[in-house]
């Protein structure tokens, strides 16, 4: 019996043998794949969504009809740091619109990661919007937007097919130089964006990223301090890491952003800005730390702003001040400038609001400048300074104002409605840098001879200061 059964497996084994080396390999075909749309074409942008969008939606507001729109998605919830929620934006670069989607579950990643292109039919669901921020989600009467059941997402959220495969966009986040621009107008919620030259505020660097019970609030600042609120989850894999030393440099920051509003009054204009990062990934800090609100030094195509404006030649500096001349307590600080040069010294107690100077524009300016740069050091008590750059309009004012305030370390200054004195100044006996920033500025007077620069002083203000090196670029 033995023998029959082991001739019949031999017998067996070699007839597939032979059989299998009949057929050649490339004589398989691929099987065709096919991947079809659950939901029609979009029928709806989504820009629209802030047509229908309320603070506080009722269940009058729930969508009646399949009301379709596509986005692609920004957000990556796999690390645990985006809980609950995704962020989608119309395009996978240059977005003109963002939203937010909550869902009551994890792990979204796996059905819609990354850059993949999804339609939503809100059939169902309502569309809330406060502060310029639009979310989508289920109506609930307790919470202006309630999460979503991640047993009914594939009812509403379905990934787009070229009818092959799902369709996945490389995503090219925004960029931007500074908080502010990254957050102006509220323009750019709900979107994946990038901010360069950023880093952690001093006293995150003792943190975690998370705290042990609760979503943890880490601050960056920018080079003009700036600052915006990095939301941390407890849930995240790194929310029991170290932010220092691995992040304690600076660098470009890619992160989500969002803005939180009062769900108890979601009418109210207050909000705080707020951004997720998706992973460690997104944080590539290799810079050295930098010291909030201190420009960067003057390049090297900076130029006198007036003649006369690093202070070395008395004489050509008085030549190119207009006719109301300079006030008494103003003189040359003889080897009391930057780096032992010279300065102008302003030491005294003005009895008004002083013109200190005006001067007029050099020869050779920048036709476009950014910025007018110059060094302080001293101290000015009870009150501050105040700039003046003027304009080729005879409009009133005449002028853009720029106010010092009270000033230690160093500034970058944009334009004020008008002259204020309020602050004082105390550098510690170092020179501190100021940065007036002129970009957009497009009518100042640059045509040599013309008014182009004042200062500005506090009156009764006790000044004992050195300026030095005012110079534009």
């Amino acid at each position: 019996m033995k023998n029959i059964y082991f001739k019949a497996a031999v017998f067996s084994a070699l007839s597939m043998l032979t059989l299998s080396s009949c057929v050649k390999s490339d004589d398989y075909d691929v099987p065709e794949i096919k991947c079809t749309n659950k939901f029609a074409a979009a029928n709806h942008k989504l820009t629209d969504l802030a047509t229908i969008a309320k603070p506080k939606p009722t269940d009058a507001d729930i969508v009646k009809e399949d009301y379709i729109v596509e986005a692609y998605v920004g957000s990556n919830d796999e690390s645990g740091n985006i809980y609950k929620m995704m962020f989608l934006q119309d395009k996978p670069e240059n977005p003109t619109q963002g939203i937010e989607i909550d869902i009551d579950g994890g792990n979204q990643y796996l059905d819609f990661p990354t850059g993949a292109l999804v339609r939503i039919n809100l059939k169902g669901l309502i569309v809330q919007a406060s502060n310029g921020n639009i979310k989508i989600g289920s109506y609930d009467p307790s919470y202006s937007v309630g999460r979503i059941n991640p047993n009914k997402v594939s009812n509403y959220i379905a990934r787009v097919c070229d009818g092959q495969k799902p369709i996945v966009a490389v995503m090219k986040p925004l960029e931007f130089n500074s908080i502010a621009d990254a957050l102006k107008n509220g323009a750019h919620i709900n979107q994946l964006i990038k901010i360069k030259n950023v880093q952690f505020e001093d006293a995150e660097l003792t943190k975690n990223f998370g705290d042990d019970t609760a979503t943890g609030d880490r601050y960056i600042t920018d080079k003009k301090a700036a600052r915006l609120d990095l939301r941390f989850s407890n849930y995240a894999t790194f929310a029991k890491s170290p932010i220092s030393p691995k992040y304690a440099k600076s660098g470009d920051i890619v992160l989500c952003l969002s803005r939180y509003t009062n769900p108890s009054n979601p009418t109210a204009t207050v909000f705080t800005e707020q951004a997720y990062i998706r992973s460690l990934d997104d944080m590539v800090f290799t810079g050295e730390r930098f010291s909030p609100g201190a420009p960067e030094n003057p390049s090297a195509s900076a130029v006198n702003l007036f003649p006369g404006s690093d202070f070395e030649n008395w004489a050509t500096f008085l030549s190119g001040v207009n006719s109301f001349g300079l006030k008494p307590y103003a003189t040359q600080g003889t080897g009391l400038g930057f780096n032992g040069t010279n300065s102008l010294q302003i030491k005294g107690i003005p009895t008004a609001n002083d013109y200190v100077f005006t001067s007029t524009a050099a020869t050779g300016l920048p036709a476009v400048p950014k910025r007018i740069t110059f060094y302080i050091k001293g101290t000015a008590t009870g009150k501050s300074l105040s700039f003046n750059v003027y304009k080729t309009t005879g409009s009133t004012p005449v002028f853009y104002t720029f106010n010092l305030g009270t000033f230690t370390t160093g500034a970058i200054l944009d334009t004020e409605s008008a002259n204020a004195y309020t602050g004082s100044i105390n550098t510690n006996g170092q020179w501190r840098l100021v940065e007036l920033n002129l970009t957009g500025l497009t009518d100042l007077n640059l045509t040599a001879g013309k008014d182009m620069f004042a200062i500005k002083t506090g009156t009764s203000g006790n000044y004992d200061l050195q300026i030095d090196n005012i110079r534009i670029e």
